[in-house]
Parts: structure tokens; C-alpha cells; sequence
């Protein structure tokens, strides 16, 4: 008499299959759904840490701090590559005076993966989508699509 074999049975196997199948689908669109909401954090982040650096060259050239001799540029930076280059704090003969870089190269943008920022100068309207090139007074993603809230990532 033949001992039993151990294993699985074929129906045993396409049961198994099934239910790792039906789990699999539940999970990618929640692992699809949480890599978003990452992204959307991270370019939040990323535009709050470009803001507070024109804001701060902002204040340093209201205060005196930073000289500029172009008046179109209402105290703000000319470009992006003007934070990333840093400006003289002071009177550069004096020893209380410094070099500050208010950030250290431009940030990708987490969405659209590239360099590319919109801006606006303190000239245009708040909502331009045209930047007048003066001077850079706001950021904005110029990534396409709609956040998970339903926003367009270009209002952010």
C-alpha cells in the first residue's frame, strides 16, 4: 500500500495563487496612493524652503544688508542663481561682515523631476502664470496634474 504524498494539490495551488492575487491588487494602488501623498509633502517642503530663502534675502536687503543698485528689484533677488551665488552681508571692509548662500543649488521639483520653477517678480499679478523677469518675488511647480486634494499643483 502507497504511503500518502505530502504537497499541495492543484486546487490547493490555484487557491493560494488567487488570494495572493487579490491581495497584490488591493495593495499597489495604496502603495501608488502613499508614493503621491510623499512626492506632494516633499514639493510642499521644497517650495516652503525656496520661500523663506527669497523672504530672507528679502529682509537682509530691506535692512540694508545686501546693496543693490537695480531699484526694479524692490529688495528681491534677481534669479534663483542669485540665492544659490550668495550675496555680501555688510560693508565687505569691515570684519563684521559675511557671505551667506541662501540655498545651496535649485531643488528638483519631486513631481515633474526637474529644475524648473515658475516664478513671478513682486511686479506682476499674484496669479501670473507669465514671470516679468525683474526680480523673483514667489515659486511656483510647474509640474501638470491635480494634487490629492483636488488642487492643482501650479497653485501650491
Amino acid at each position: 500500500m502507497r504511503r500518502r504524498e505530502r504537497g499541495l494539490t492543484w486546487i490547493e495551488l490555484l487557491v493560494a495563487v488567487t488570494v495572493l492575487l487579490v491581495v497584490a491588487t488591493a495593495v499597489i494602488p495604496l502603495y501608488r496612493w502613499d508614493e503621491k501623498r510623499r512626492r506632494e509633502e516633499h514639493l510642499r517642503m521644497t517650495l516652503e524652503t525656496m520661500r523663506s530663502a527669497i523672504d530672507l534675502y528679502k529682509r537682509y536687503s530691506d535692512e540694508g544688508m545686501i546693496v543693490q543698485t537695480d531699484l526694479d528689484q524692490k529688495g528681491y533677488p534677481r534669479d534663483l542663481e542669485e540665492l544659490i551665488e550668495g550675496a555680501q552681508i555688510g560693508d565687505p571692509n569691515s570684519p563684521e561682515s559675511s557671505f551667506v548662500q541662501f540655498l545651496r543649488r535649485i531643488p528638483v521639483d519631486p513631481i515633474s523631476g526637474r529644475e524648473e520653477w515658475g516664478l513671478r517678480s513682486y511686479q506682476d499679478e499674484w496669479d501670473s502664470r507669465n514671470w516679468g523677469g525683474e526680480n523673483v518675488w514667489d515659486v511656483y511647480s510647474l509640474a501638470p496634474g491635480r494634487a490629492l486634494d483636488g488642487t492643482s499643483y501650479s497653485e501650491w
